[in-house]
């Protein structure tokens, strides 16, 4: 998905979740993280319009392509997926919408040509949670992938994040309502094979993050806590660190450094962030917890580190805003801004992709 070496803006984008219309909004990142607001760009779909925190009770609706290129976006209301062609001045432009495969898309992962999305479905209409693949063309269209919907352990699984492998051979779900990780192993077609079924370490696996040298972290909303597993070739995952809990409520959303020293949660319940060291061996150590805006009110959701790694954007969803920090050489986080004025409903936005 290379699309050669453009120099980029630094960008943040964040996703209204409204109905009828749903639209993505643009941040220009400062030299300094600072944001400042670009523009509104539709999905050509529809949002839920939940007026909630947490309305898709998912991390990964809205993410960017490795190299920046590209833009996808779930319409949860639509039960379709968006795809945008990204400029180096950080503007959109819609390519594609497509149906989802199944019912309520919330979370989505890229690798390559590649791009899964999570289906979480309905249980009041007999409609199951499911994954479902694309194949992404040199222009940023989708074209659904034969034979690529599976299944996931139970109809009413409750899916809250798809992430890929390093290497793109595997990709997985965390089941919320099953307490479960969903394994697939992924087809040299991008066809899926599996699912090779794990417990979580801990109740209500939510966010994911795949790092670089295999370790994946897994959140819990049950404890408060930060997991970390090692992935078998066949899809068994080993815990290395399991649960270490951070003090804090509601720990659902979790992105990590760019050289993979720390990890950041989000913890919606109490306006906190917490910072874990991650060890060479992957295990966990908790650094301390910061609050996400001065008042603490405000359920820090989505978040997200920028490519350089000296700042940490989290976008609070009792208020619409998205907090801007300077990450330090330890890991720690200096507020730099509360940005406001973002265009985002006060309630029931959903997603954060940062470049």
């Amino acid at each position: 998905m290379n699309r050669g070496k453009r120099r980029r803006i630094g960008v943040v984008y964040a996703m209204t979740n409204a109905a009828p219309s749903n639209e993505v909004i643009a941040f220009s990142r400062g030299i300094n993280g600072k944001l400042t607001r670009l523009n509104a760009y539709e999905t050509g779909g529809s949002g839920t319009g939940t007026q909630t925190v947490d309305p898709l009770a998912s991390q990964g609706s809205l993410i960017l392509s490795h190299d920046g290129c590209f833009l996808f976006a779930v319409n949860a209301g639509s039960n379709s997926i968006s795809s945008f062609r990204v400029s180096s001045c950080g503007r959109l432009t819609l390519v594609d919408v497509e149906p989802s495969g199944g019912v309520k898309p919330n979370s989505l992962a890229v690798f390559h040509h590649l791009l899964y999305v999570t289906n979480a479905g309905n249980a009041a209409t007999n409609i199951a949670s499911n994954v479902t693949g694309f194949h992404v063309n040199r222009d940023g269209s989708l074209t659904q992938i034969i034979g690529s919907t599976h299944s996931l352990s139970t109809a009413n699984a409750q899916p809250s994040c798809v992430v890929f492998s390093p290497r793109g051979h595997k990709i997985v779900v965390s089941e919320l309502n099953s307490n479960l990780l969903s394994v697939f192993l992924v087809n040299s077609n991008g066809t899926l094979t599996g699912p090779t079924i794990n417990n979580s370490n801990g109740a209500g696996p939510f966010g994911s993050v795949f790092l670089s040298k295999g370790f994946l972290l897994v959140s819990e909303a049950g404890p408060n806590a930060l997991s970390s597993y090692t992935a078998a070739a066949d899809g068994t995952l080993t815990v290395v660190s399991g649960s270490v809990l951070n003090g804090q409520a509601a720990t659902c959303w979790v992105s990590s450094s760019p050289h993979e020293h720390f990890a950041y949660t989000s913890n919606a319940g109490n306006d906190t962030i917490t910072i874990y060291r991650i060890k060479k061996d992957g295990r966990l150590a908790v650094v301390a917890s910061v609050p996400s805006t001065p008042d603490g009110t405000a359920a820090p959701l989505d978040s997200g580190v920028s490519r350089h790694g000296r700042n940490f954007y989290v976008l609070n969803g009792n208020e619409g805003s998205i907090s801007v920090f300077r990450i330090r050489r330890n890991g720690g986080l200096i507020r730099l801004q509360v940005f406001e004025a973002t265009g985002l409903p006060e309630l029931g936005a959903q997603g954060l992709a940062v470049y």
